[in-house]
C-alpha cells in the first residue's frame, strides 16, 4: 500500500501548511527521553493498587497494545483522553471486546521501542499498533537504521504465539534534511507494513495537525478534542480488522 502524497492531505495551495504540519509532527513526539541513554521505564507509573491488579488479572479481553511516542502517551492531557483510552470508548460502543494498553512513551525512539518489547510481551498481546521512528527522523537518523529497529519489533512480536495482528503508524522526515532524505524515510512506513502483512495508517494526525483549535498552547499535541479525532483516523484503519477478527472468532465458537 503506497502512503499518500501530500497533495492528498492538503490542496497544492497548503504545501507551507504541509511543511509546518511535518514540524509540528516531529517536534511533538521529541521530548522526555534520551536514546543513547538507557531504555524508558516502562508506561506504569508507581505501584499498582492491588485491587487494580486484580482487576487487570480478571479481564481476559484480548488486548490491543499501542506502542508509541508522546501522541500515544497523551502528552498534556489525562490519561482518559488519551487517543487509545478514546479508541477504548470507540470499542466499547461497538460491541468489540477488546482491552487498550497505552505504552506510548514520549520522546522514545524506535530503539528504546525495541528495548522495552520484551517487558511489554509479558502479556499476550491480540494487536500491536505502533507509532514510531518520528524522533528517529527528528535526528536525522539513518533510515535504514529505524527500519531495522521496526522490523526487530515486528520479528520479536511474531515470537508470541499466537503472533499479533499488526498495525504501523507512518511518520514524516522534517523538510530540512533533504528531498533524498526524506523520500528515503517516507518508503520504511508503507514497505513495511505491506511486507509484515500489518494495517497501514498513513497519517495519524489527518484534521488534527496544524489546526488551533484541536491542538494544545504549544501548537504541537492534540487537545482533547484532537485526540477524538487521532482515534477516528486510527478506528478508520483499524475497522475492517477489528470487525474480520469478530467474524473469525464468531465462526470458531
Amino acid at each position: 500500500m503506497a502512503l499518500r502524497s501530500p497533495a492528498s492531505i492538503i490542496s497544492a495551495s497548503g504545501a507551507l501548511l504541509l511543511g509546518l504540519i511535518s514540524i509540528l509532527v516531529m517536534t511533538g513526539c521529541a521530548g522526555g527521553s534520551d536514546p543513547d541513554g538507557p531504555s524508558p521505564s516502562p508506561p506504569a507509573i508507581g505501584p499498582t493498587p492491588p485491587a487494580a491488579a486484580v482487576a487487570v488479572a480478571q479481564d481476559e479481553r484480548p488486548v490491543i497494545l499501542f506502542v508509541g511516542t508522546s501522541l500515544t502517551a497523551g502528552y498534556g492531557l489525562d490519561p482518559a483522553d488519551a487517543f487509545p483510552a478514546v479508541f477504548q470508548k470507540t470499542l466499547d460502543d461497538a460491541g468489540l471486546e477488546y482491552r487498550t494498553v497505552n505504552a506510548g512513551v514520549s520522546g522514545e525512539t524506535s530503539a528504546g521501542a525495541l528495548r522495552r518489547m520484551d517487558w511489554l510481551l509479558r502479556q499476550e498481546v491480540a494487536i500491536l499498533v505502533l507509532e514510531t521512528g518520528a524522533n528517529d527522523g527528528l535526528r536525522g537518523q539513518d533510515p535504514e537504521a529505524t527500519r531495522a529497529n521496526i522490523q526487530a519489533i515486528f520479528d520479536r512480536v511474531a515470537r508470541q504465539q499466537p503472533p499479533p495482528s499488526l498495525a504501523l503508524v507512518a511518520m514524516e522526515a522534517l523538510p530540512n534534511y533533504g528531498e533524498d532524505y526524506g523520500r528515503r524515510f517516507r518508503t520504511i512506513f508503507p514497505e513495511l507494513a505491506e511486507a509484515n502483512g500489518a494495517v497501514f495508517v498513513p497519517f495519524l494526525l489527518e484534521g488534527v495537525a496544524g489546526d488551533p483549535r484541536l491542538n494544545q498552547a504549544d501548537g504541537i499535541h492534540p487537545t482533547a478534542e484532537g485526540s477524538k479525532r487521532v482515534a477516528a483516523n486510527v478506528w478508520k484503519a483499524l475497522e475492517p480488522l477489528l470487525t474480520e477478527r469478530k467474524a473469525r472468532t464468531t465462526a470458531e465458537r
